[in-house]
């Protein structure tokens, strides 16, 4: 368990285990760092006690209850039954839906790494390498060029390429294979995912003709990312688009990303809500199941500037598919 207290006069603190107390303090900045005793304290019952020392027990305390068990909750109301506890996702989800001008440029930095270490891995090998090869040099290229930890590789070829998440097999690469490889990049609890689609020597059967659709309907999304787009018109065009495929779509084309994997706003049938400055957005215009044996997936970083958009993942053109030779 750990939390992080802030209250309405700007005061921080940070609840953690011991174990882990060294590193929290290197990087709490000016906040205080109380840690509890593992194995042997109660965490909500230190939670309850930072809470009153901060002069809260007796306050409406906004709460991330995604991240709060069922039993954490009931103890914590045991502890301070004057504490009233109320959600606060919405709040904390649009707080991080805009990013600062330093926290977009992090986002570039680490798009261009997630987008050159799949790049330059996929480069690297060819018919008869293994996934673990590309894993392998993947995870080589993630560190070498600078990210300190990445979440949810995925490598799947040929026939494993229409599986949505799935990691590395010792499934050997042949003439003929598409192959689908995306990582999240991290720094300093920040991600940037980035998926790229390659043909190992000869595309199969109508795999150009899809991955031009892809390519168009990434075009598409870009030029109506703007202040003031609505994220369901944005999806809505994509559908139409993909739609000349007759295949099945994804239930959204976009998401907000940063210090989660997924952030609000979704570019998606299920809300329609006003695109602004600030955000940073992935976009994968994607199709798993073509069909015909393989899927295909396209996903950039993008940021909403004043007037549209900006790619940050712009190291490697995907206007045709990688060729792996």
């Amino acid at each position: 368990h750990a939390a992080y207290v802030v209250t309405r006069d700007g005061a921080c603190a940070i609840l953690c285990v011991d174990m882990e107390e060294t590193t929290v303090r290197a990087k709490a900045g000016q906040a205080r760092v109380v840690a509890w005793g593992e194995f042997s304290d109660d965490p909500m019952q230190a939670l309850a006690h930072l809470l009153s020392e901060m002069g809260l027990a007796q306050s409406r305390v906004g709460t991330e209850f995604d991240y709060l068990s069922a039993g954490a909750f009931a103890a914590l109301n045991e502890y301070l039954p004057g504490v009233r506890l109320v959600a606060a996702e919405e709040q904390l989800a649009r707080a991080r839906q805009i990013k600062t001008a330093d926290e977009i440029a992090h986002m570039r930095r680490l798009s261009r790494i997630a987008d050159q270490a799949i790049h330059d891995a996929l480069m690297a090998v060819g018919p008869g390498s293994s996934e673990m090869d590309i894993a392998g040099g993947l995870t080589r290229n993630i560190f070498a060029l600078g990210a300190e930890n990445f979440k949810l590789m995925i490598v799947a070829t040929g026939e494993r390429s229409v599986y949505p998440n799935v990691g590395p097999s010792e499934r050997v690469l042949k003439d003929g294979d598409i192959c689908r490889v995306e990582i999240f990049s991290m720094i300093g609890g920040y991600h940037a995912g980035v998926c790229r689609t390659a043909r190992v020597g000869k595309a199969p059967a109508h795999a150009e003709d899809i991955w031009q659709n892809l390519v168009e309907c990434k075009y598409l999304v870009l030029d109506m990312i703007k202040p003031g787009a609505s994220s369901r018109a944005i999806y809505e065009a994509f559908l139409a688009h993909l739609g000349k495929l007759k295949l099945p779509p994804i239930r959204f084309v976009g998401h907000g990303i940063g210090l989660h994997l997924h952030e609000k706003p979704y570019l998606a049938a299920h809300v329609d809500v006003p695109l602004e400055e600030g955000m940073v957005l992935g976009i994968e215009p994607l199709v798993y199941n073509t069909g015909h044996g393989f899927g295909m997936q396209n996903k950039d970083i993008v940021a909403v500037t004043a007037t549209g958009s900006q790619l940050l993942s712009d190291f490697t053109d995907t206007d045709r598919l990688l060729v792996v030779s």
